[in-house]
Formats: C-alpha cells, structure tokens, sequence
C-alpha cells in the first residue's frame, strides 16, 4: 500500500464518501459551499483512492478547528489519522503570525478522545476552562 497526503484536493463528492463510510451523512451541494471556506484539507490516498482526510477552518490567526477528519473503517489503525493530524499541524505552523499562541479546538467523534488526547489534546471542562459546547440548527426552505 502506497499511501500519499495531499493539500486542498478535496472533492465534494469524495468528502461526502468519506462521511457516509463513517455513517455520517451531507448534502454535495453544502459540502461544496463548505469547502471554499476550509482553510486547508489534507487527503490520503491509497493510489487513485481517497481513504482519509481532515480539514482546518477558523480564522486562520488565533483560532484553529479541526474538523472532520475521518479514515474510512478499512484503513483505521494504519497510522492514517496521526498523519492527516501531523500534516493539518503542520500547516498551522506554518500559517501562523510568528511570536503568537493559537488555539487548535475540535469535537472529537465518541469514542474518539483518546486518538486526539495522544496528540496533546485536553478533554473540556477542566479546572481552568469550561465545558464545550455545540447546538444543531435546522434550516427550512423558505416560503
């Protein structure tokens, strides 16, 4: 297995495969919006295959969120996840104002903590910070 990463190559019909292996689901056409407000994704590719991926968005100076990375169930426990993070990780520091401290946030999937808690990551609330918090919200059609 030949596996290479890729910058900002992300399809909208392959970030939705990779949502729906995981049994999430999307719709193309918001993923599509989505996608030109990412600040970076990063691809794994097994040949022509897209296996993995994860993405970046934010305001790209203090504050980083991680979103949405996934490794279709096949390839989970390759080492697929570590390389998508170090690569998105790579990229902050990259793009990153010199002489700063940013903030890297993400919702981890349940039962996925301790992936991100090997990367440093810290489960909220703790003594010093809150809770994190999410809320889902409907959009109707109008008229």
């Amino acid at each position: 297995m030949n596996i290479v990463y890729e910058e900002n190559t992300l399809t909208a019909k392959q970030f939705l495969m990779l949502r729906e292996s995981v049994g999430w689901n999307g719709k193309e056409f918001q993923i599509e919006e989505s996608l030109k407000f990412s600040l970076c994704n990063i691809v794994a590719k097994n040949g022509d295959v897209v296996i993995g991926m994860g993405r970046l968005v934010g305001d790209g100076f203090m504050y980083w969120y991680v979103q949405d990375v996934i490794v279709n169930p096949q390839y989970q426990g390759m080492g697929i996840g570590n390389e998508i993070m170090k690569n998105l990780m790579q990229y902050i520091e990259n793009n990153s104002l010199p002489d700063t401290t940013v903030t890297i946030g993400l919702m981890a999937a349940k039962g996925k903590e301790g992936f991100y808690e090997k990367l440093g990551y810290f489960a909220r609330p703790t003594e010093t910070y809150g809770s994190g918090m999410m809320k889902f919200l409907e959009i109707s059609t109008s008229g």
